[in-house]
């Protein structure tokens, strides 16, 4: 007899830690934007597992790049050079205008990585004087799990019962230029921040904000940091996020969608000075970060993005699927924003949580993820056309309408 939904849900309660509270469908095969479950029911995919999937699920192009790559080499570490990860980085620092890149696995392991690029810049460069150095970071971020990265998250969830944190981080409001300068110190090395903050229910900043502090770190010699581990490689309609500001931040942290769904890929942009201020051999390593297999994924998923222009699909898709929300004038919804193909709905306090309604998409062949408990994120694939949100739309007019 087939194993149900529930049997496999079952199973996993039984042997895994509850660290997650996921809907309830076990996806047993993905295409596109679709996915099925084991039963054999169609959904649409409205989240792109955090927006690793920006080229959809089981992408050819990036099936027969694993394929060839697995055949061939998989793992040498950094102890010796590979034939992958020099043509791989090359193409990204090209496509992105940095001069180098880091590359690790996790997007936490990026983010640990500018953090310390950060202070040893700050020490080696600046002269701030040792283990003083200050990074100033927002209320409401979210950049990773790690204990460094929990030490400086404002919510309790991430940080009960997991303490002490690692001092050296300041916390000041999102979308607060003048907070920024206000908590600049000379000791003061960076400044983290994510375009969009993704996990606190896709909280877009006003327009110029992005421009106000790359002017305020310029003045003070404050390194810029940028986390586009979620909003980077098209996602909001640009490349990278911090676009929409005409900026270029000091660092950038990338990772999800360089994988393509296939494989852990991730790391930092920079500039030659800054890298080579940083680091040396043996301060900072990855056995893993540019293997040859992860290199050939990412190398292929870098050109899904460019040639099929992902990145002007998601503005023009975005901007059809924020307007079909909006013109559904639901009493349950108190307000739809995004940029790109990063969207969220506002549940009016009438509606109440959004987990019964992220179920209820379920039921109808929609999945989507709550955050914050009133708020709905919608970040389909970058690959979905005008025809698939028109289906996603009638469903969620069944639920939301």
């Amino acid at each position: 007899m087939a194993k149900t939904t529930q049997d496999y849900i079952t199973e996993v309660n039984e042997v895994s830690a509850h660290n997650y509270h996921p809907i309830p469908v076990v996806i047993k095969q993905g295409q596109g934007v679709w996915v099925t479950d084991v039963e054999g029911k169609k959904y649409i995919d409205m989240l792109s597992a955090y927006s690793a999937l920006n080229q959809g699920h089981n992408h050819p192009k990036l099936a027969d790049a694993i394929r060839k790559q697995l055949d061939t080499l998989t793992l040498t570490s950094r102890a010796f050079h590979n034939d992958q990860m020099g043509p791989f980085l090359k193409k990204l620092t090209q496509i992105t205008g940095f001069d180098k890149a880091l590359p690790m696995n996790t997007g936490a392991e990026a983010v640990e990585t500018a953090l310390k690029t950060a202070r040893r810049w700050g020490y080696e460069v600046k002269g701030v004087e040792a283990n003083k150095a200050e990074i100033i970071v927002c209320q409401e971020n979210f950049h990773g799990r790690t204990t460094t990265i929990i030490g400086f998250s404002t919510d309790p969830l991430c940080q009960d019962g997991f303490g002490p944190f690692t001092p050296g981080f300041k916390i000041i409001p999102f979308d607060d230029a003048q907070a920024l300068e206000d908590a600049i110190t000379a000791n003061t090395v960076a400044f983290l921040v994510e375009p969009i903050q993704g996990e606190a229910g896709v909280k877009i900043p006003s327009t110029g904000y992005l421009k106000k502090c790359r002017d305020i770190t310029e003045k003070n010699n404050v390194l810029l940091i940028a986390d586009e581990i979620q909003t980077g490689l098209g996602r909001t309609g640009k490349m990278f996020c911090f676009e929409h500001d005409g900026i270029k931040p000091d660092i950038v942290t990338i990772g999800k969608a360089l994988g393509g769904g296939y494989y852990p890929v991730s790391g930092i942009l920079a500039s030659h000075e800054l890298m080579e201020a940083a680091f040396k051999p043996g301060n900072h390593g990855s056995t893993f970060g540019g293997n040859p297999l992860g290199s050939a994924v990412a190398s292929a998923a870098l050109d899904v993005i460019i040639d099929e222009g992902l990145v002007q699909k998601s503005a023009e898709m975005g901007a059809y699927f924020k307007e079909q929300l909006q013109a559904m004038n639901s009493p349950l919804i108190k307000a739809v924003r995004g940029r790109g193909l990063l969207i969220a709905i506002d549940l009016t306090e009438a509606a109440g949580k959004a987990r019964k309604y992220t179920e209820a998409l379920m039921k109808s062949g929609v999945l989507a993820k709550e955050t914050h408990e009133t708020i709905i994120r919608f970040a389909p694939p970058l690959v979905i056309t005008k025809e698939d949100i028109d289906w996603a739309i009638e469903k969620i007019k069944t639920v939301l309408g």
